[in-house]
């Protein structure tokens, strides 16, 4: 016999609740603070807390904390900064190390219980981090190149035939100057977005099995194992997500320093 669905409280295990982005103090602005907002300012309040506690006495010798702090920081500075842009790439380490951890700290929050959702699950926090990103790049190739030397070399590549300038130019201008924050940002969105979906249909479908009875109860320890197996893989994502939206970046660095393409 089927029972009639169940309105869960928002909390642990996650669900369709958490799309639901209620203020929690209604006397301010609207959605000034729900769960997406709050965890934003709770990633940003660890990490300032967690990197001032590791640095306030630097030693020779790192404790624990000073040594995740710099293993994470030489990480940045010499997997991506360095091997990706080159030399110059080490002034860029603070933002892709600020980068790299604010996106995996937020991305983990969507297997944290009474979180369970990432800010990036929600296509504005992506596109901000895209756009920044994206400012960042071209200012800094407009400076090296000038803007209409760094305009020519994202629009017509060195080589090309001049009979195909119509075709290239738009083309190469379009994905080179106005796509690159999007793809970043959508990227980061639809991983973050289908994670949380996939994690909710495991979860909700075991609750579905047992509300079902009979023989379909039987199955349901199924669907919660396959929610924790992919618990452990979305974490794997969320990390990899964070490391890719960083290295991207670094490309786009390196590209925008480059003398041509």
């Amino acid at each position: 016999m089927t029972g009639a669905p169940v309105i869960r409280a928002e909390g642990f295990p996650p669900g369709i609740e958490n799309f639901n982005y209620r203020d929690w103090i209604p006397a301010l602005p609207d959605h000034f603070l729900t769960t997406i907002t709050f965890s934003v300012f709770l990633a940003v309040g660890i990490l300032i807390c967690f990197f001032l506690v590791s640095y306030r006495n630097p030693q020779l010798v790192p404790t624990k904390k000073q040594w995740i702090a710099e293993s994470i920081y030489g990480f940045v500075r010499d997997g991506i900064a360095r091997d990706i842009v080159g030399p110059e790439g080490i002034r860029f380490a603070p933002y892709f190390t600020t980068l790299f951890c604010f996106i995996a700290l937020t991305n983990v929050f969507a297997i944290v219980p009474f979180i369970q959702i990432s800010p990036n699950a929600h296509i504005a926090f992506p596109a901000v981090l895209g756009i920044l990103s994206w400012l960042i790049y071209n200012v800094v190739g407009i400076r090296k190149h000038g803007l209409w030397g760094y305009v020519k070399m994202n629009s017509v590549p060195s080589g090309t035939p001049i009979a195909l300038y119509p075709i290239i130019i738009p083309i190469e201008f379009v994905s080179n100057l106005i796509l690159r924050p999007i793809t970043l940002s959508v990227r980061l969105f639809a991983n973050m977005f289908a994670g949380h979906m996939i994690l909710l249909v495991f979860i909700l479908g075991g609750v579905a099995l047992i509300e079902a009875g009979g023989w379909f109860m039987a199955a349901s320890p199924l669907a919660f194992i396959m929610a924790i197996v992919m618990t452990f893989f979305e974490f794997f994502i969320q990390l990899l997500q964070a490391y890719v939206f960083v290295l991207l970046t670094a490309v786009y660095v390196q590209g925008s320093l480059a003398e041509e393409h």
